[in-house]
């Protein structure tokens, strides 16, 4: 029962909005099946599949609202989940911030099914895990992956007329590979809707030649380097950003992107002429919910940053009110343009340099500047007159993605990675003057 078709979602949502005796009630309703297999040390270890659904209504009385959640769907189980979620609105204090429910939406159609990622067997996952550790036996390295599927749907109703229905489907694909001397630790991945576009034993080879390249990692010098930065490395850092982009915080001056005097950044230009960030949920390459999670509102292809220049921030609905603009969801997906450069061009001319597989364990420093510190991991590498000439230890960075996308040189093509908030399309990048700050003794 995990996947409802949107006739059923429509049917249940209905019927448990008609208990109602608020002032107002929404409900949303979601359910997935999701499938999994994951090994080590070249050994499967667990495989299993999860199914789940929930429906959590919310009731409203003037600023106070009340949510309760259930997973069965008798009509004496909708009506108890709605007395419930009455019962707690009348106990919750008033919300200044809360806002009228919406309205009727028109959201988009976003074709984001694939028959071949819902029919996903335990045999197909048998086989995907089998490529890699084959791939990895025959180099005498030693592989730990996991592979992850789902279908799902979500669906969403109020009193005021509103409803929608999505469903979707991906596939998840991460592996580390190491040598077996553990001194090498290579890493790649690879996230798709349809399941047919994914290639583990392809995947496992990226990561396994880059293991057995950086064993004997030499030490350089912290600094000032020009980087390439593959997808994954990028994704970390411009992830942050995005988390950080919000009209608010920028008009109450807690952020990089407020203006010293009041208000925010929007129409300025803050980054490198060929940055240009937009999402927009009906992309075939990362399609996305097409309404917000947090109430609803429906998703629209929006600019983020053209030309350099930050054309948009999300806003919610009460700022909007509050600060007269307009509001704005904050995205389900994004997509980095691109250059028509491979990241083996991109070495190919780089006359010095630090090739990043990945970065990881990103903090903040300061909000006000977006500093952010990390390290980088499983493959680290010099580059010499176009060509990879040893590996290096990893390192500590302290950079701020957006001196980082002003220092662009170069750009790569954009690839499909998972990212925070959403399925991604994202560039390498060739950065002039990236920021190491120390070594790390990890692999």
């Amino acid at each position: 029962m995990a996947i409802l078709s949107r006739s059923e979602a429509k049917n249940i949502l209905e019927k448990v909005l008609k208990y109602s005796k608020a002032e107002g009630a929404s409900a949303q309703l979601s359910g997935a099946e999701t499938g999994n297999i994951r090994y080590a040390r070249n050994s499967v270890s667990t495989s299993g599949v999860v199914n789940d659904i929930e429906l959590a209504v919310e009731a409203r009385f003037g600023k106070k609202s009340g949510i309760a959640t259930i997973n069965e769907f008798s009509d004496a189980s909708l009506e108890k989940v709605m007395r419930r979620a009455e019962e707690l609105a009348k106990l919750s204090p008033d919300n200044p911030e809360s806002m009228p429910l919406l309205g009727k939406q028109k959201y988009m159609a976003v074709d984001g099914f694939a028959k071949s990622t819902a029919n996903i067997t335990p045999d197909q996952r048998a086989k995907a895990a089998a490529d890699s550790i084959k791939a990895a036996m025959k180099k005498d390295v030693v592989a730990a992956g996991y592979l992850e599927d789902a279908r799902s749907f979500a669906a969403v109703a109020n009193t005021n007329g509103l409803f929608g229905y999505h469903a979707s489907t991906s596939a998840n694909f991460t592996v580390t590979m190491r040598t077996e001397n553990g001194l090498g630790s290579g890493w790649a991945q690879s996230d798709v809707t349809d399941f047919r576009d994914m290639n583990t034993a392809s995947s496992s080879g990226v990561a396994i030649d880059k293991a057995v390249l950086s064993q004997e990692a030499r030490a350089l010098e912290p600094g000032k380097y020009t980087v390439i930065l593959e997808p994954s490395a990028v994704s970390g850092l411009v992830a942050y950003m995005m988390g950080n982009f919000d009209t608010r915080s920028a008009d109450e001056g807690r952020s990089f992107l407020s203006k010293k005097g009041g208000g925010n950044r929007i129409g300025e230009k803050m980054f490198d002429k060929r940055v240009h960030l937009y999402s927009d949920p009906s992309d075939r390459n990362v399609p996305a919910q097409p309404w917000s999670d947090d109430d609803h509102m429906a998703m629209q292809r929006v600019d983020w940053i053209k030309g350099g220049v930050v054309q948009s921030l999300p806003c919610s609905r009460y700022w909007a009110e509050q600060s007269e603009s307009a509001p704005v969801p904050a995205p389900n997906n994004l997509i980095m343009v691109g250059g028509d450069k491979s990241t083996e061009e991109l070495i190919k001319n780089t006359r010095r340099g630090v090739l990043v597989t990945r970065t990881w364990y990103i903090r903040m420093v300061d909000p006000q500047s977006l500093l952010l510190t990390g390290l980088t991991r499983d493959g680290t590498f010099y580059i010499e007159n176009g060509k990879i000439k040893y590996p290096i230890k990893n390192f500590r960075f302290n950079e701020s993605p957006v001196i980082m996308l002003n220092n662009i040189e170069d750009m790569g093509r954009a690839e499909r990675v998972s990212m925070w908030g959403g399925p991604a399309m994202i560039p390498a990048l060739k950065v002039r003057d990236f920021t190491f700050s120390s070594l790390s003794d990890a692999v």
